[in-house]
């Protein structure tokens, strides 16, 4: 009921306004002023009682750890900045509470946690605030329909209007046309009023629908803040499972610990197979196979023992780049192996994949079976936290457009500075004939380091032989 001393309704808390006949209120009855601050009540009463907050009240920014999962020893310090950015940013937000937020990462990264944090201080303030998972948002709509307690029409202003909305997991949902153009409708009317909002979402801004991505990057309005953190739950498992080989056993073995330096094969001589390009009698240039005989040097060990220290010091703190050339079977692949396995024993991440495999998981997006869009995995491998790339060949082996998005992707990264392994068996002035543009940009040696393993393949199952014959 309304206030008895009310001079409009006198405490009957509705009124009915004088209006012509046929107009489309006529008749019905309005709440009355004197009602205001009692459905305000109500409406963040009903609004606390759709979030989940009851259940992440625990959840504030004193407990968040921008240093990542306890259980995981490092993390990089791209991953260290991205939490520390993203909690920074977060308190700011709280604090003054105006326009918007999105909160973009993968899952497990402390997306939900801070969005919590947020929402939880903005209660404590006494700030009506409604926060919810899109799905459930979409379902509670739905159910609406049937809700003896209230209408749509009800529920779906109580969203629209509420002083602050957070709403998690965009992009999660299942949407039909009517749920899609309903998510829409309220996420245009709270744009267009300037009500606080905040998104959390695993997607990348391309795979959002047009419409309210065109809102999302309105940067005078929109704080975007990307989160690459390990996943909180899973922080010792491999990034970008399903391509990575350091899954693999025997890649698995590859550490620092069982890599062979080879002091002990110094002037012995070592047999090897190579592919020179010649020219034939017309001038044309045609590969052919050379057999060649080299020994063991003090020079190759010392090359080797440095490329040696490089890949154990950037293991330890990954930097920049690192490129180890060399012939096959010289150890650069054990080594690229061996710093991805001394990252994810250490608690971080790296993915360690040959650059024809990449460029084959790229393209098998485009298959109509494929689930995941090529933005998605372009981005996930553009951001990596450890990129490792095995085998690049020399250009030409693959088409124009693999050889662009490997481009693309390399040049996203020098920029960013994300760490970066590459291993090729192209001699340097080979790969500045192959990849120009980029190797302009890898003799920037305050942001990549060169190592050149020049000395012969290294025979593990020769060697092994050998010593089974010294023991008979």
């Amino acid at each position: 009921m309304g206030k008895p001393d009310c001079p409009y309704c006198g405490g009957a808390g509705f009124l009915r306004v004088d209006l012509p006949l046929g107009h489309e209120n006529f008749g019905r009855l309005e709440v009355c002023v004197c009602r205001g601050d009692e459905l305000a009540r109500n409406a963040s009463k009903r609004l606390y009682e759709l979030s989940n907050l009851n259940r992440l009240s625990h959840l504030n920014f004193e407990n968040f750890d921008p240093h990542g999962n306890r259980e995981a020893k490092f993390i990089t310090p791209q991953e260290r900045a991205s939490l520390q950015e993203a909690l920074e940013t977060s308190k700011d937000y709280a604090e003054k509470l105006e326009g918007w937020m999105l909160l973009e990462g993968a899952y497990g990264c402390g997306k939900t946690h801070l969005a919590a944090a947020i929402a939880n201080d903005a209660v404590s303030k006494g700030t009506p605030t409604l926060f919810i998972t899109v799905p459930d948002l979409l379902d509670s709509l739905r159910f609406a329909y049937s809700d003896p307690e209230t209408t749509f029409e009800t529920r779906f202003e109580d969203v629209r209007n509420v002083r602050f909305l957070v709403l998690d997991d965009f992009g999660t949902q299942n949407a039909t046309a009517w749920a899609q153009e309903k998510l829409f409708q309220i996420i245009n009317y709270r744009y267009i009023n300037k009500l606080p909002t905040l998104i959390t979402t695993n997607l990348i801004l391309d795979e959002i629908e047009s419409r309210i991505r065109s809102r999302l990057q309105d940067s005078e309005f929109v704080k975007h803040i990307r989160m690459f953190a390990p996943d909180y739950r899973r922080p010792t498992e491999t990034s970008n499972p399903g391509i990575s080989l350091l899954s693999k056993p025997d890649i698995k073995e590859m550490t620092f610990y069982n890599f062979e330096t080879r002091e002990d094969e110094i002037g012995k001589e070592v047999v090897t197979t190579i592919t020179i390009e010649k020219q034939d009698r017309f001038g044309n240039p045609v590969k052919a196979k050379e057999i060649i005989r080299e020994k063991v040097t003090q020079e190759h060990i010392k090359k080797l023992r440095a490329a040696v220290a490089a890949a154990t010091k950037f293991a330890e703190e990954p930097k920049g780049w690192l490129i180890l050339l060399g012939q096959s079977y010289c150890g650069k692949t054990h080594l690229a192996a061996a710093i991805g396995n001394m990252r994810i024993g250490l608690g971080g991440q790296a993915t360690l994949v040959e650059v024809a495999a990449l460029l084959d998981y790229l393209k098998a997006t485009f298959r109509p079976s494929s689930d995941v869009s090529f933005d998605r995995r372009f981005f996930e491998i553009s951001t990596a936290p450890l990129l490792i790339l095995d085998d690049l060949k020399e250009s030409g082996m693959t088409s124009v457009w693999a050889e662009d998005k490997l481009f693309q992707i390399l040049i996203h990264r020098y920029y960013d500075r994300l760490p970066t392994v590459i291993t090729s068996t192209l001699d340097p002035d080979s790969f500045a004939k192959s990849y120009p543009n980029l190797w302009n940009r890898i003799l920037d040696a305050t942001k990549c380091e060169i190592h050149v393993i020049d000395m012969p393949p290294f025979r593990r199952m020769k060697k092994a032989a050998a010593k089974k014959l010294e023991k008979k």
